[in-house]
C-alpha cells in the first residue's frame, strides 16, 4: 500500500511547510481538501513545496465549477506540480452545493458522469483548436472559437471520484482511475460494502481491471505513546460526524446506530457539532478511526493491506485548538517516517 497524507495549517505557508515535511518522511501523494481553504489554491501552494510527493484534491467539489474551470485549474496545477496532480473529485452534498454555493445539484450519478466526461474532453483537446460540442441533461458543452495558447504537461490527468454509497462507488470503478474514501471508513466495510460495488463498476467496462482503479481509504489517525490520550484526540472528531444522520447507514453497518443516535440527541440538544466528544466512546472511535499508540496504529493499518492500495493518513481537527492539531499531525508524520523510512 501506498502511505499517503492530507495536511492541517492554520495558513498557507504553514500547510506548504507541513506538506513538504510529509514528503520527506515518505509520504508518496499529498492531498488537499475543500471546505474551508480552495482545494486548487492550497494544491497550488503545495505543489511549489514539494518535489516528488503527487499533489491532490480529496475532494474538490464537482458541482460548483463548471468543468472548463475544473479543467484548467486541473491543467495549471499539473504544471506547478511537473506532472504530479491528481483531480480528487467529490459532489459535496445537496444542501451544500444548493444553499451555499448556488450551484446545480441534479441528479449526482449523471451529473458526475457528464461532469467528468467534459473535464477530460477539455483536457485531451485544450490546445487542438477545434469545436468542443458535448450534449448533456447537466453539463452540455459548447465551445467554439477557443485555443488554449499554453502547452500542457499532461493531456490526460488522473480523476479520482469520491463515494460513499453504492451507485457513485460503482460509477467511481467505471469511470474513475481511482475512489476516495470517506475521512471515516474500515477496512470490513471495504471489503463488504465497497469493494463489490467498485469491482461491479469496473466489470461494466470492457478491457478495464483491477489495478487501473487505486482505491485510497482516508483515515483519521491519532497517535500517541499515551493511548488515552491518542482516543481524547480523536473523540470530537468522531462525533463531528456522527452528528449528521446522512451516516446512518455507515454507522448501523458498525453495529454503532444507538451509539450515533446519543450524538445526534445531544446535538439537537445544542451541544456544538464539533465538541460532542463526550458522547464518543472508545468503541466507536475504536470501529471506524486508527488511535493508539505507534505499534497498535501500524497494526490497524496493516489491516487495509490487500484491501486498499493506498492509506490517506490525517490529523484530527475538530473540537481541537491548532497546538493540539499540530501535536497529533507531527505524531502522524513521524510515524510515516517510521513506516516508509523516509524518502528514498
Amino acid at each position: 500500500m501506498r502511505i499517503t497524507f492530507a495536511p492541517w495549517g492554520e495558513t498557507l505557508a504553514e500547510l506548504a511547510d507541513v506538506s513538504r515535511r510529509a514528503e520527506e518522511a515518505g509520504a508518496e501523494v499529498i492531498w488537499l481538501q475543500e471546505l474551508h481553504r480552495s482545494a486548487s489554491i492550497s494544491a497550488a501552494a503545495v505543489a511549489q513545496a514539494t518535489t516528488t510527493a503527487q499533489v491532490g484534491t480529496a475532494i474538490q467539489l464537482a458541482f460548483t465549477r463548471s468543468p472548463m474551470i475544473t479543467a484548467l485549474e486541473a491543467l495549471d496545477l499539473d504544471e506547478l506540480a511537473d506532472g504530479r496532480f491528481i483531480l480528487g473529485l467529490g459532489t459535496g452534498v445537496q444542501r451544500l452545493v444548493e444553499d451555499w454555493h448556488n450551484a446545480r445539484w441534479g441528479k449526482p450519478i449523471g451529473h458526475m458522469r457528464e461532469t467528468v466526461r467534459n473535464v477530460r474532453h477539455f483536457m485531451a483537446n485544450a490546445t487542438r483548436g477545434e469545436a468542443m460540442e458535448l450534449d448533456g441533461e447537466y453539463e452540455p458543452m459548447r465551445i467554439r472559437g477557443y485555443e488554449r495558447p499554453y502547452p500542457v504537461r499532461r493531456t490526460e490527468i488522473p480523476v479520482y471520484l469520491a463515494a460513499m454509497g453504492p451507485a457513485m462507488t460503482r460509477l467511481a470503478g467505471r469511470i474513475g482511475d481511482g475512489w476516495i474514501s470517506h475521512e471515516l471508513c474500515s477496512p470490513r466495510y471495504m471489503s463488504e460494502r465497497i469493494l463489490p460495488e467498485i469491482e461491479a463498476g469496473i466489470a461494466a467496462v470492457e478491457g478495464k481491471e483491477r489495478k487501473d482503479v487505486e482505491l485510497v481509504v482516508s483515515a483519521c489517525c491519532s497517535v500517541d505513546a499515551d493511548p488515552r490520550a491518542a482516543f481524547e484526540r480523536v473523540r470530537s472528531h468522531v462525533g463531528f460526524y456522527a452528528s449528521v444522520r446522512t451516516y446512518a447507514d455507515f454507522f448501523e453497518f458498525h453495529g454503532l446506530g444507538e451509539a450515533q443516535q446519543r450524538v445526534v440527541e445531544a446535538f439537537r440538544a445544542g451541544t456544538g457539532a464539533d465538541y460532542l466528544g463526550d458522547v464518543v466512546t472508545p468503541e466507536m472511535a475504536d470501529a471506524i478511526t486508527l488511535n493508539g499508540d505507534r505499534d497498535r496504529v501500524i497494526e490497524q493499518i496493516r489491516a487495509y493491506e490487500g484491501i486498499a492500495d493506498a492509506v490517506k493518513l490525517s490529523a484530527p481537527t475538530h473540537g481541537l485548538a491548532p497546538q493540539q492539531v499540530r501535536k497529533g499531525q507531527d505524531e502522524v508524520i513521524d510515524l510515516i517516517a517510521t513506516i516508509t523510512g523516509g524518502r528514498k
